[in-house]
C-alpha cells in the first residue's frame, strides 16, 4: 500500500494555511487601538477646542447673527413736510392709505397670483402695465405696488384670503395729494418714485440710511429744490420674526421725525386769478415783491396735474403731456428764453443816460425808418412816417422803434451787456429752483464762441429794439422791472418764505440780503420811471388802464417770432408763427408792491394779449378783491368780497 503520509520530520509536500500567531495579533490590535482612540481623542479635541472657540471668543459675533436672524430692522417712512401758501393755504401734503404689495421673489408664478387678487380686488389694466414697469426697473426681492389706495372693503377682503397668497401682503403708505391740480404746479412740482440718477443724488448727500425704506422723492419745482428739508428723518422699529418671516412683536421703535414744513411766498389766490386771466392761451407770468423778493405768482401755460405722477404716471397721461406741442411740461416762467422786443427800451435809456450817450431832453426825428450808410436796407418804425421828433420820454411812451435804431448803432454792444446784465439779463436771477436757463444776452465774445463769427453792426440795430439774439426768461424779467421798481436795489427772488422744524417749532425766515445795487444816478432812474408811468397813462397800453384806482408803471413788447420781410402783420398767418406778446410792469407806482412780467406765446401785440393780464392782476391784488376762500377746483368759483376799507 502506497505511504499517503510523509513523515513528521520531513517537509510536506501539502501547502495549507499558517498556523495563528495570537502574540502578534494582540500587538497588532493593540496597536490599531491606541491609533484609533488617539484619532478620536483629537476629533474630540478638535471639538472641544472648536465649541471653547465658538463659545468664548466668537459668541458675540454669532450672536449677533443669531439675532439679526430672529430680529428684522424695519425702517419707518417719515411723513413729508407740508407745503403752504403765504397765507396758510395747503398747496401739498401727505396722507395714509392701504397698498397692495407683491414681492416677486416669493410668488412662484406672478401672472397667475395677479389673476387671483384681481377676484378679491380691482385691478385694471393700467394697474398691470404700472407693475410690469416697476418689475423691469426694480429688483425681484423688492416690494412692489400692484394696487394703491384700497378701500376698507377691499382691506379685509384681502385679510380673509391672504394664506392663498405668500408673498403678497397690504402696507400702510404716504401718499402726496396737491389740492390744486394744475394750479401752481411748476411751483409745487411732484414726487416719483427713485431711480438710479436719485440714487446718486442721495449718496452725494451721505444719506443713504436716511432713505431706506423711502420710495419717492422730489422731481422738479420746490419739492426737488426742498427735498432735504421736506423728506424727514426716518425712523426704525425691532421686530422680532418668526421662521416664516412674519412679525411676531415689536422689540423697540424709534420714530421718525416728519420733514420741515414749508412756507411759500406764493399767494394762490393770485395764483388763481392769473391762471384764469391765460384761459387756454399758452404763456407764462412772474409776480415779484420789489423790497423782499418774494415770488407772489409763477405762472406757467398750460401746465399739468402733478397728482398723475405720485403713483407713477400712466403711459397713455404720459404720452399726452409728453407729446403735447403745448408743451405742458415746460417750466416757461425758468426755461422759456424769448426775445424781449420793446421791453427792453427802458434798459437801454437808462444805459444811455448812464454812459452820456444821451440826455432825457435830447430829440432825434424819426422820419419812420433808420438806414447804416451806404447800405441799401432800411429798418422800419412801426409806424409808418414816423413819430417826428422824439425825446427820451416819448420813445418809451410810445416805444419808437428808431430812435433806438440810432441809439444802439452808436453804442458797442460790450458796453451794452455790461450794463444790462447788472438786471439779471443773460444769467440766474437765484431763483431757489431748479433748471433755471441764462437767456442770451449777446457781445461780440459770446458770438465768437457761438458762431464763430464777428460782430455786425446790423446785429447791433436789431438788438436795439430787442430783437436779433437777445432771448430773456420771464423770471428775468419780472426780476428786472422788479429792481427798477426797488430804486435799482436788487434782491435774488425766492418762492419759498419760511421753513418750519417740525421738531422743536423754530421757523427760518428766508430773509435774503440785497444782491447789488444799480451803478445809476437817482435822476437817471428818476426819468425812466415817469416815462414807464406814462405808458399806462397816454401810451401803449393806456386802452388797458383806461380807470384805474391806482397810478401803475410799465412797458409793452411785441417780439418776432417769424420775419414777414416787410409785409403787414395780417390774421392769415399760422397761429404758431405769430408774435409773442410782452408787458412788463409794477404797481402802485410810488410804492409799489408788486412787479410783473406776462408773456403771452403768439398772442400778438403786448399792448391787447399782455397788458390787460398784468391789469387783473393789480386790480385783483391791490383793490381787495379777494374771494372768501380759496377756489379749490372741482367747488365752483367764489364770489368776491371788497376789503377796500
Amino acid at each position: 500500500m502506497r505511504r499517503l503520509f510523509t513523515n513528521r520530520n520531513r517537509p510536506s509536500t501539502i501547502s495549507g494555511p499558517e498556523l495563528r500567531d495570537p502574540q502578534r495579533e494582540l500587538l497588532h490590535f493593540r496597536r490599531r487601538l491606541l491609533i484609533a482612540g488617539a484619532m478620536v481623542i483629537v476629533a474630540f479635541g478638535g471639538l472641544l477646542g472648536r465649541f471653547v472657540y465658538l463659545q468664548l471668543f466668537q459668541h458675540r459675533h454669532y450672536q449677533t447673527l443669531a439675532e439679526s436672524n430672529r430680529i428684522a430692522i424695519v425702517p419707518i417712512v417719515p411723513n413729508r413736510g407740508v407745503m403752504t401758501d403765504r397765507n396758510g393755504v395747503v398747496l401739498a401734503q401727505s396722507y395714509s392709505a392701504y397698498t397692495l404689495e407683491v414681492t416677486p421673489s416669493r410668488v412662484k408664478n406672478l401672472d397667475e397670483t395677479i389673476d387671483g387678487l384681481a377676484t378679491l380686488v380691482e385691478v385694471q389694466a393700467r394697474d398691470r402695465k404700472r407693475f410690469k414697469r416697476l418689475l423691469e426697473e426694480s429688483k425681484n426681492f423688492e416690494s412692489l405696488p400692484l394696487r394703491t389706495r384700497l378701500s376698507d372693503e377691499e382691506v379685509a377682503r384681502f385679510a380673509v384670503n391672504r394664506y392663498r397668497f405668500p408673498g403678497v401682503e397690504i402696507k400702510a403708505r404716504l401718499f402726496r395729494q396737491y389740492p390744486f391740480g394744475e394750479v401752481a404746479s411748476h411751483v409745487t412740482g411732484y414726487i416719483s418714485r427713485i431711480n438710479d440718477k436719485d440714487v446718486e443724488r442721495i449718496d452725494a448727500w451721505d444719506e443713504t440710511a436716511n432713505y431706506k425704506g423711502s420710495d419717492y422723492i422730489g422731481k422738479v419745482g420746490v419739492e426737488l429744490a426742498y427735498e432735504r428739508d421736506l423728506h424727514g428723518t426716518t425712523g426704525w422699529e425691532e421686530v422680532e420674526v418668526d421662521a416664516g418671516g412674519r412679525a411676531v412683536r415689536t422689540l423697540s421703535r424709534t420714530p421718525p421725525i416728519s420733514g420741515n414744513n414749508l412756507k411759500l411766498a406764493l399767494d394762490i389766490r393770485l395764483q388763481q386769478a392769473a391762471e384764469q386771466a391765460f384761459g387756454d392761451r399758452r404763456g407764462a407770468l412772474v409776480a415779484i415783491e420789489p423790497a423782499t423778493g418774494d415770488v407772489l405768482a409763477f405762472v406757467s401755460k398750460p401746465g399739468f396735474d402733478p397728482n398723475l405722477f405720485v403713483d407713477g404716471i400712466d403711459p397713455t397721461n404720459w404720452e399726452l403731456l409728453n407729446e403735447s406741442p403745448d408743451k405742458p411740461l415746460l417750466n416757461r416762467p425758468l426755461r422759456g428764453a424769448y426775445p424781449p422786443g420793446s421791453t427792453i427800451k427802458p434798459f437801454l435809456a437808462l444805459a444811455a443816460l448812464t454812459s452820456g450817450k444821451r440826455t432825457a431832453a435830447q430829440t432825434i426825428f424819426d422820419p419812420g425808418f433808420y438806414q447804416i450808410a451806404g447800405a441799401a436796407h432800411r429798418f422800419r418804425d412801426d409806424k409808418p412816417g414816423g413819430h417826428g421828433y422824439v425825446d427820451m420820454f416819448k420813445s418809451i411812451v410810445v416805444s419808437c422803434d428808431t430812435y433806438y435804431y440810432m441809439l444802439a448803432g452808436e453804442t458797442d454792444i460790450d458796453d451794452t451787456h455790461a450794463f444790462l446784465s447788472q438786471f439779471s439779463f443773460g444769467r440766474k436771477t437765484g431763483i431757489d429752483v431748479e433748471g433755471e436757463l441764462l437767456g442770451v444776452l449777446p457781445s461780440r465774445a459770446w458770438k465768437r464762441e457761438r458762431f464763430k463769427d464777428k460782430w455786425y453792426l446790423g446785429d447791433s440795430i436789431s438788438a436795439g429794439i430787442g430783437q436779433g439774439y437777445n432771448a430773456f426768461t420771464p423770471v428775468q424779467q419780472a426780476q428786472a422791472i422788479a429792481i427798477i421798481a426797488n430804486d435799482g436795489v436788487a434782491l435774488a427772488p425766492h418762492l419759498v418764505k419760511s421753513i418750519e422744524n417740525v421738531k422743536d417749532g423754530t421757523v427760518r425766515q428766508i430773509a435774503l440780503q440785497p444782491t447789488q445795487a444799480l451803478h445809476v444816478k437817482p435822476e437817471h432812474l428818476a426819468a425812466i420811471k415817469n416815462a414807464l408811468v406814462g405808458v399806462p397813462r397816454e401810451g401803449t397800453s393806456a386802452q388797458a388802464f383806461v380807470g384805474t384806482k391806482y397810478v401803475s408803471a410799465g412797458k409793452t413788447g411785441t417780439s418776432q417770432v417769424y420775419s414777414l420781410k416787410g409785409e403787414k402783420y395780417s390774421k392769415q398767418v399760422d397761429e404758431r408763427l405769430r408774435d409773442h406778446a410782452w408787458y412788463i410792469a409794477y404797481a402802485p407806482a410810488d410804492q409799489p408792491r408788486i412787479a410783473i412780467a406776462v408773456l403771452v406765446e403768439n398772442g400778438g401785440f403786448g399792448a391787447q394779449a399782455a397788458a390787460p393780464i398784468a391789469r387783473a392782476m393789480f386790480d385783483y391784488y391791490l383793490l381787495g378783491q379777494k374771494p372768501r376762500a380759496p377756489a379749490v377746483p372741482g367747488t365752483g368759483p367764489q364770489e368776491p368780497e371788497d376789503e377796500s376799507d
